[in-house]
């Protein structure tokens, strides 16, 4: 079971939800997974708004800028252009 996002409570509206809020809730999902685990971005969007599903393309958005790595199938990809479900992992380097 994966441990509460401290730092994203309570759940927000959309409009309320910040890019510094979206690389903090990304930035502990990773550290909590460790390197070489992977987390799907929707959990992050899921502790920051109950309207996550419209959050998903700022959650891609800010991922691309922070060292994180996102993968399809194990292959690395553009969060931003990559099409269908993404994972996310801190970059080991």
């Amino acid at each position: 079971m994966m441990p509460a996002i401290s730092s994203c409570a309570p759940k927000t509206r959309l409009a309320d939800v910040s890019d510094d809020a979206i690389a903090a809730a990304l930035i502990e999902l990773a550290a909590a997974r460790g390197v070489g685990r992977t987390f799907c971005p929707s959990e992050a969007a899921r502790a920051l708004s109950e309207d996550w599903r419209a959050l998903m393309p700022d959650v891609r958005r800010v991922a691309a800028g922070l060292p994180l790595i996102a993968t399809q199938g194990g292959v690395p990809v553009d969060p931003v252009v990559a099409q269908g479900p993404i994972r996310l992992a801190q970059d080991p380097g």
